[in-house]
């Protein structure tokens, strides 16, 4: 059985998918982007728009029931690889350890 997970307190889908899938035990996220959903904007900088996207993330994760604390993979695509130290900083101070499992990806 798969439940679609829906909270206003990240970007809502602008397409034809849920913000996460819960089956089982297991919580499937789509990715998350760096838009505030009180203003519908985008974030500033790499810092402020890495934390924003992990905000959204626990939201979300939160509707399911789930937090960061139970993430085992995640996939970081940056506009830029020179932004990866700033990334990195703000995510280490959002998931303890052990942290998950992570691909990173410049996505041009």
């Amino acid at each position: 059985m798969r439940t679609p997970i829906r909270t206003e307190q990240a970007p809502l889908p602008v397409g034809p998918y849920h913000q996460a899938i819960a089956t089982g035990n297991l919580v499937f996220t789509a990715g998350q982007v760096a838009i505030d959903p009180a203003t519908g904007q985008l974030t500033g900088d790499i810092t402020a728009q890495t934390t924003q996207v992990l905000q959204n993330l626990q939201a979300v994760l939160q509707a399911a029931g789930s937090d960061l604390a139970h993430v085992v993979k995640t996939t970081v695509f940056l506009a830029d690889m020179n932004d990866f130290a700033a990334m990195n900083a703000v995510y280490a101070q959002n998931f303890p350890d052990p942290a998950p499992a992570r691909s990173c990806v410049q996505a041009a």
